[in-house]
């Protein structure tokens, strides 16, 4: 049976900086013989959590979205690629929230992950410095694998593929996620 990879688009800005080289981790997944797919999560309806501790209650989130879907790609997935370019020291309000629904749900389903972070912004890594720590924060609370943080001070919304050192990066990256 094929690995399964799951790409994780924080970004609201469709084919720019994060979503390329989301795109190239799950290029190299997928010459490797992974089976990948990618969500927007700018395109889904994922409410934030209202700390309302249901999920602790009742094993399920209050809220009846779309992330009830993502959360099923997610546990048929042996890797997940998310990416998020840096807003204000951290993360979009897209991809938070997404996170923020982690609260709820059983750590099992973290547990041997492998993961990917890719991290575009545009005043270079200083301004990402934060948000690198607190997602590779997540790692190890939570039982994964880490493989890989690409990030790029980069300029412009299609500036990474100028990068061919960093495309490269991208590509191996998603090549060790599935070979490992």
């Amino acid at each position: 049976m094929k690995q399964k990879v799951l790409g994780i688009v924080g970004s609201p800005r469709r084919g720019a900086n994060t979503e390329t080289l989301v795109d190239q981790v799950l290029k190299g997944s997928e010459e490797s013989g992974a089976a990948v797919e990618k969500i927007i999560l700018s395109e889904m309806n994922i409410k934030p959590c209202n700390a309302c501790n249901g999920c602790q209650k009742t094993g399920t989130c209050t809220h009846d979205d779309d992330f009830n879907s993502v959360l099923e790609k997610m546990k048929e997935s042996s890797v997940w690629v998310m990416g998020t370019p840096v807003y204000w020291w951290g993360p979009t309000a897209q991809m938070k929230a997404f996170i923020d629904r982690w609260y709820g749900i059983d750590r099992s389903v973290f547990r041997g992950k492998r993961i990917v972070y890719t991290i575009p912004s545009g005043g270079g890594p200083y301004y990402a410095k934060q948000l690198v720590e607190m997602l590779e924060s997540l790692i190890p609370y939570l039982g994964m694998e880490h493989i890989a943080t690409l990030q790029t001070g980069t300029s412009g919304m299609d500036s990474v593929k100028n990068n061919n050192s960093l495309m490269k990066q991208a590509l191996d990256a998603g090549r060790k996620a599935v070979n490992k």
